[in-house]
């Protein structure tokens, strides 16, 4: 096994938002930095969520913004008081990348685009000494009595074994393993006792037993300007108008990643969630029921329901899936349902499919430095701690301001001054 010794180095795990960042504050304090990732390259996940555009934070009041991670926010909200929307934005003009705000409030590069950000980062990260260490898979501590700052890794030219002064982890969930985050991590931690709660999937699609008819005629295509709403067992609520998708398995998009967590869980305690669609939410039940009713002479019930409410398609589909041919031709039960459509979810898709895990390193197992209780020099950032927030920027925002409170409490703590 090939050993070295970066001496006073500090190794960041991790190539992803939360490890650069954090290997940016670090190397801005004069401490020498190495970066190891398992795969060819950096930021690969970044590269891929910046494909449609790459949304960087969001413009929303800050009370607003950290309200978005619901149980965790006591313990998140600090870490966006040190970076958070609007220090994001300056961020990204100082490697110069302009911003502007969406319709929706995002926040994007004018250029839409991840790779000049990220080029222009790693150039900066470069030319402040930062030293990169591709194909390098940590392995954890491969024996019980091995120092947490002693890192095992596995690389094209054999082992290597490098003794470093601190260790900040940053390897990410489980989502996207193709990527580098495959939560192979969990167990090496837990065998130094960790706390680490089970990674699940979060902001990812659910699986419908959806009929072959409708899977065939149906499935790939948009519910568009409609509403969901939700209740769990344990009083928790989720309205909100959007669009999803109908896909050969069940359902994803935007909306249903939004309500993903609280029906994520329901599931695991009751083995479903039952979703409710309102598929016209700008129009009153009243009217819904009015035209329903409206008299339709010889037009066949598709007709009526697409010359009076504008009902066709996906839209039109998903009514057949939910009544049966009776209630369908009863004008009480089809108005209530077009209001309230019932879509009973059996199990959310696999975390591999997700665009990002829940669980991860609790927060109880970390202490006012961000470093694990249970092996001193190591810290932990990004989404292997234990939260998850919705899309729209929070999660790339979180990850990077994780990272930058997981350097700036190294920094700080006793031992390391």
């Amino acid at each position: 096994m090939n050993v070295s010794s970066p001496g006073d180095a500090v190794a960041v795990i991790g190539g992803g938002p939360a490890g650069l960042m954090a290997a940016e504050v670090l190397s801005a304090a004069g401490v020498t930095v190495h970066v190891y990732d398992a795969m060819p390259s950096v930021g690969r996940k970044f590269l891929l969520a910046g494909r449609g555009g790459l949304n960087l934070t969001h413009s929303e009041p800050f009370d607003i913004f950290a309200s978005r991670f619901g149980d965790r926010r006591a313990a998140v909200e600090p870490m966006l008081q040190a970076f958070g929307p609007d220090q994001m934005r300056e961020w990204a003009r100082g490697l110069g990348i302009e911003t502007f705000v969406g319709t929706s409030g995002r926040v994007f590069p004018t250029d839409m685009k991840a790779a000049p950000l990220l080029r222009a980062w790693l150039q900066r990260l470069r030319a402040a000494g930062v030293q990169f260490h591709m194909r390098h898979r940590w392995i954890g501590w491969p024996t019980a009595g091995t120092a947490p700052t002693t890192l095992h890794f596995e690389t094209p030219a054999g082992p290597v074994q490098k003794d470093v002064r601190a260790v900040v982890l940053a390897l990410g969930g489980a989502s996207w393993p193709r990527l580098g985050s495959d939560g192979a991590w969990v167990p090496w931690l837990q065998s130094r006792g960790i706390g680490v709660d089970p990674l699940l999937p979060a902001n990812c699609g659910f699986d419908v037993d959806w009929s072959a008819h409708f899977v065939e005629r149906f499935a790939g295509q948009p519910f568009k300007s409609v509403a969901v709403s939700f209740s769990d067992s344990q009083g928790r609520a989720f309205a909100r108008k959007g669009e999803f998708v109908a896909t050969a398995t069940g359902v994803e998009g935007s909306l249903i990643y939004a309500v993903s967590g609280l029906l994520r869980d329901e599931i695991m305690a009751k083995d479903e969630a039952t979703l409710t669609l309102d598929l016209l939410p700008d129009r009153s039940a009243e009217q819904v029921r009015a035209a329903v009713l409206h008299p339709r002479g010889s037009r066949s019930l598709s007709s009526h329901l697409k010359s009076r409410l504008g009902l066709e398609g996906v839209k039109a589909g998903v009514l057949y899936e939910a009544l049966s041919r009776e209630a369908m031709n009863d004008p009480a039960q089809l108005a209530s349902a077009i209001k309230a459509v019932p879509i009973r979810l059996k199990a959310a898709r696999p975390i591999a499919e997700a665009i990002s895990s829940a669980g991860g390193v609790r927060f109880d197992a970390l202490d006012a430095h961000q470093m694990t209780e249970a092996m001193p020099d190591v810290y932990v950032a990004g989404e292997m701690l234990d939260w998850e927030a919705p899309t729209g920027g929070y999660l790339l925002t979180a990850s990077m301001a994780s990272g930058t409170t997981a350097a700036k409490r190294l920094l700080s703590s006793p031992e390391k001054r």
